[in-house]
């Protein structure tokens, strides 16, 4: 044992010769063994206050432990009849948790004819039903030029719909957004849950509709833009789709270039507010700046309706990749994430629950996505949808009603 750590002195070790001279042995021997005392004495005072202290130590560390195990504890270190161990919640009856999004098409195939330029085809970006499928729900394509009837069958299956971007504002694509959106509103008015997002060109079209007011619109420099969302003043978020957001995110929102603006027209608050259609039917959430820094309106909700519309693009950040200017940081990411999540929570309320081959039989999956991305400006992918044009029949030259030699 080192002689620090010993609680006696060391005695000297004396030959046998010098035990003759007791006194001169005996003077030595006292001082040394005094000295060692001294010494041992020293070790003592200075050792046992630090075990002590090292003992308090461990003995906090252990009550640390003791305390804070049971927060740490992997499921599988639970016992079974652990009263913190792990239980699924049931489910809530009152939500829909295999949500179905219908997205009306919009005409053309969303590539200026080089992928199909037949005059029936339409298309639905796969940017929009990714969107959806991110944020677990499932679509089925409302194709706008179908008869009637069966759009509304299809209407039938779905617990939600979204009206996309493009460029469309008359003719059988308006009327037909009209026609969705009226029984949307009569849905609701009548109990049924039916939320709606407008994006865009869904954004205009509803503004249109609901200011009864085709001229409405007013023209703006925001194309392939990456820009900020302005809220109002006093704004409240509770119950919109910004209410789920982390507050350093919705901060980011204003000073950040977090969504991407792709448009030629919109309305500036001033318009929107002097329409007492619009203005008592929507609430203005956000304002934009196009690259002329004019003021318009970009993100408005309903104030007694699930019908929200942006004037921007949230399913661009993480699904497309085609315009230069689209926002891809992991914020612009999430900005994607919680818009998808709100619309899809909406949907998860709605009480439809259509027979299931009905479902299956028209989900999106029974159709096969085209790319076009290669072209480097547009969509990355487009869903095309064209039956096949009925050959325009003439009288025949040579055989009167043949209708396959010569045209008269």
């Amino acid at each position: 044992m080192p002689s620090f750590l010993s609680n006696s002195p060391s005695t000297p070790t004396t030959k046998a010769s010098d035990r003759q001279n007791d006194t001169s042995v005996s003077l030595p021997s006292t001082s040394t063994s005094t000295s060692s005392s001294i010494s041992s004495d020293m070790w003592n005072y200075l050792w046992i206050p630090f075990l002590i202290s090292l003992s308090k130590e461990l003995t906090l560390a252990r009550a640390a432990a003791t305390t804070i195990s049971p927060s740490i504890l992997l499921p599988n270190q639970l016992a079974d009849d652990s009263p913190s161990a792990p239980r699924c919640p049931t489910s809530d009856i009152n939500l829909n948790y295999r949500p179905v999004i219908g997205i009306l098409s919009h005409p053309g195939d969303g590539a200026s004819g080089r992928l199909n330029n037949a005059t029936n085809a339409s298309y639905i970006a796969a940017s929009y039903v990714k969107f959806v499928e991110s944020a677990g729900a499932r679509v089925i394509p409302l194709i706008y030029n179908e008869p009637r009837e069966i759009l509304f069958e299809k209407l039938n299956l779905v617990n939600g719909v979204l009206f996309t971007g493009g460029w469309a504002k008359t003719g059988l694509y308006f009327n037909t957004a009209k026609a969705i959106f009226k029984e949307v509103l009569a849905r609701n008015d009548a109990g049924i849950h039916f939320p709606v997002y407008a994006i865009c060109l869904g954004f205009e079209i509803l503004t249109m509709i609901i200011s009864e007011d085709n001229q409405i619109l007013e023209t703006y420099n925001a194309t392939d833009q990456a820009s900020t969302l302005q809220f109002m003043e006093n704004i409240s978020i509770e119950g919109t789709v910004f209410q789920r957001f982390p507050p350093v995110l919705l901060k980011k929102l204003s000073t950040d270039c977090l969504v991407m603006q792709n448009h030629r027209y919109g309305i500036s608050p001033q318009r929107f507010q002097e329409n007492e259609l619009l203005s008592s039917f929507f609430e203005i959430l956000t304002n934009s700046a196009d690259e002329d820094n004019q003021v318009y309106v970009s993100t408005v909700q309903a104030r007694n309706y699930p019908v929200a519309a942006f004037q921007w693009h949230p399913e661009k950040n993480a699904f497309e990749w085609g315009l230069s200017m689209i926002p891809h940081s992991e914020d612009a990411i999430q900005v994607t994430q919680h818009v998808a999540n709100f619309f899809v929570s909406e949907a998860r309320k709605s009480l439809n629950r259509p027979p299931a081959r009905k479902v299956l039989d028209n989900l999106i999956y029974n159709y096969s996505p085209t790319y076009c991305g290669k072209a480097g400006k547009g969509y990355d992918e487009v869903y095309i949808f064209a039956e096949p044009e009925t050959p325009i029949k003439t009288r025949c030259a040579v055989h009167g009603k043949c209708h396959g030699h010569v045209k008269l």
